[in-house]
């Protein structure tokens, strides 16, 4: 299989501003296929933003400019013609405290699919149980599926939202500090969820804790100031990184 095909988001000579501050500076990054890839890096160093570029979220916010580009499976993501919800069906999100919807259970999973126009009920409540599986969460919740979302617990809830994200089946999963929020149990439960969810998705992973990103991801990009300075396999970067500036981040000097 060639790179290009190997590959799921390409990022090229990116650079955000928002207004005259510049937030990202001149990315390069091909974010593997089917693998977990954690941004890391002290705050304000960029990794939320360029997270946020994968699903242009960022042209929610009043003066971000963009230079440089992304492809997402060798398509460019950052033309005027893009169509953003078809984009965002493609690149779904889970964001650091989970938001399910104040409706119950299947209503939150299926919130995606009613927006596409399906309505059969069977092709719901396959949709339904095959994400909940997926989530980790079907027989925790499988009796209880018209229960209100919002009486899940913290853990639970996260994994719903997980779950009302992979429904749609998309490409790619962002995770912006998912566990951030959660007790360790629950915490260990969404990290063994990610190392099964990269068979069916490529995930990419914004978190602080940098024990995580050496627990469960395969590639990691560490960010300082804007930019990514290094940026390889995960058990590489941690044990032999090739940037002092990396060394000097994930043995604590400094971030």
């Amino acid at each position: 299989m060639s790179d290009e095909q190997e590959t799921a988001l390409k990022v090229e000579n990116l650079s955000l501003w928002y207004g005259a501050k510049q937030a990202l500076n001149n990315i390069n990054l091909a974010v593997p296929r089917h693998r977990i890839t954690a941004l890391i890096g002290p705050s304000g160093c960029g990794k939320s933003t360029l997270l946020r570029c994968f699903n242009r979220m960022n042209d929610l916010i009043d003066d971000c400019r963009v230079e440089g580009d992304i492809h997402l499976n060798q398509q460019s993501i950052l033309t005027a013609a893009q169509d953003l919800p078809a984009l965002r069906r493609r690149v779904g999100m889970v964001f650091q405290r989970p938001n399910p919807f104040p409706k119950t259970i299947y209503e939150n999973v299926v919130y995606g699919l009613r927006l596409q126009g399906v309505r059969d009920r069977r092709v719901l409540d396959e949709a339904v149980e095959r994400a909940l599986r997926a989530a980790a969460l079907w027989a925790e919740v499988k009796d209880n599926l018209w229960q209100n979302a919002l009486m899940l617990s913290s853990g639970q809830q996260q994994r719903l939202v997980i779950a009302r994200a992979i429904a749609i089946e998309p490409e790619v999963l962002l995770l912006d500090e998912p566990t951030s929020a959660l007790d360790p149990i629950s915490t260990l439960v969404i990290e063994e969820l990610m190392s099964t969810l990269k068979q069916h998705f490529t995930l990419i992973l914004v978190t602080h804790n940098m024990q995580q990103a050496a627990r469960v991801s395969d590639y990691t990009a560490f960010m300082h100031q804007g930019s990514v300075v290094e940026f390889g396999e995960t058990d590489d970067l941690f044990t032999a990184p090739r940037q002092r500036r990396t060394e000097d981040y994930i043995t604590g000097r400094f971030g």
